[in-house]
């Protein structure tokens, strides 16, 4: 899969097939129209192109409102990219990117820059300054253009449409089983091992550490608390865990937002690995505690608590 940071920079070249979102989460709902997005492109003899925003416009708009991330950028594209997507065009989402109206936006993104002759969307789709743009003014603009323009229907589960908005809410309220189902796969955070304060080591539990977010920036966990999880990455199989997402009040008060992940019996040092962590069952909120010895007896808990779910895991 080809990334761009942007249109302008590649030439149109090929035709498209396009479909344009934030794509957070990557989804069921998103996987539905993704795959009809690429087999329609094979059918036509397309590339299939997803045009995604960075920022999100809501973090653009009004930062402090915005709602956090469920999945980082890298997460994003590697989902895409599992979905045999041929190219994803980042579009820096600013204030002369917000200001283009709907029909500047067709002409000068979907026809000249992306060559598109196939849109894809979904029923909720608006573009174009302050969302004027919607499916009737798209398909307008395919007949004048010369591109097709076709919609998909909401995906629902249960009779509740799957949305990333009820997927935070899922992730938010800690209900990693329904995540998991709108996802159709578990909740997973992927980066860099980085160094920590190496406490975790002197409690007698190292952990695998990754910089989720910063209050300096609006970037929040979509969910924290302490999670039974798996880590993919450093072996043929994922490798049993139990992690901590969050601010370590315990221990810091600087905001920072760390997934720090013990992996049971695991040794090796991993530091500048990439590795995804994989929340399959939150345990508890965060807690801060008055001293470290009660710190490590809570781990110790929620160590135990894991083990016996892979346990049983293995026995069902």
């Amino acid at each position: 899969m080809n990334v761009f940071r942007g249109p302008n920079q590649f030439s149109a070249g090929q035709a498209c097939a396009l479909t344009i979102g934030n794509f957070d989460g990557v989804h069921r709902g998103h996987r539905a129209l993704l795959k009809e997005l690429v087999d329609g492109a094979k059918e036509r003899g397309l590339i299939s192109c997803v045009m995604t925003f960075e920022p999100h416009p809501k973090e653009f708009f009004s930062p402090e409102q915005a709602p956090p991330r469920i999945l980082n950028l890298r997460d994003k594209l590697a989902a895409l990219a599992g979905l045999g997507i041929d190219r994803v065009v980042v579009e820096h989402f600013n204030t002369a990117f917000s200001k283009l109206s709907p029909e500047e936006f067709v002409a000068e993104i979907i026809v000249k820059r992306l060559n598109t002759k196939w849109i894809l969307i979904g029923d909720d789709f608006c573009y174009g300054a302050k969302r004027a743009g919607n499916f009737a003014s798209l398909k307008a603009a395919g007949e004048k253009f010369g591109f097709e323009v076709s919609s998909i229907q909401t995906v629902q589960e249960n009779g509740e449409r799957i949305s990333s908005s009820a997927l935070r809410s899922a992730l938010a309220n800690g209900d990693m089983k329904l995540a998991e189902i709108l996802l159709g796969r578990p909740y997973a955070i992927s980066g860099h091992v980085i160094h920590g304060q190496q406490l975790g080591r002197q409690l007698g539990f190292p952990t695998l550490n990754l910089a989720v977010a910063n209050h300096l920036h609006h970037r929040k966990p979509a969910t924290t608390g302490i999670f039974t999880a798996q880590v993919v990455g450093l072996a043929d199989n994922p490798l049993p865990a139990v992690a901590s997402l969050g601010v370590r009040p315990t221990v810091e008060d600087q905001g920072r937002v760390l997934l720090e992940t013990h992996i049971f019996d695991y040794q090796q040092d991993v530091y500048g690995k990439i590795i995804t962590v994989e929340l399959l069952e939150k345990i508890r909120d965060e807690e801060k505690y008055d001293n470290l010895d009660a710190l490590t007896n809570a781990i110790a808990a929620d160590a135990k608590h894991a083990r016996n779910y892979f346990q049983k895991k293995a026995y069902v």
